[in-house]
């Protein structure tokens, strides 16, 4: 989860300072639930989009790598998914 930060960063010049504090306080997989049931999207994951790189947030993390799915539940695989086809964002292959 600090790597998306880390890149976001790096490649974009975006800080995501509230998605670090979140990392820091709830540790990776809290911050993924609650990003991930959250009712509207974050202020990171619209900044992501308007530049360009969902690939650089959550619901692409979780959806592009298998490993991750067995800590979500169908319902939260689902959520990042529909969240991130409403953007238009389609997954890499997995």
């Amino acid at each position: 989860m600090e790597d998306i930060y880390r890149s976001a960063l790096s490649e974009t010049g975006y800080q995501a300072s509230r998605f670090l504090k979140m990392l820091h306080e709830l540790g990776g997989l809290e911050t993924a639930r609650r990003l991930i049931h959250s009712r509207t999207v974050s202020d990171g994951y619209t900044a992501l989009w308007e530049l360009g790189r969902l690939d650089l947030n959550v619901e692409a993390l979780i959806v592009e790598n298998i490993e991750w799915h067995e800590l979500f539940s169908p319902e939260e695989l689902a959520i990042c998914r529909n969240r991130l086809k409403e953007y238009h964002y389609v997954p890499k292959e997995i």
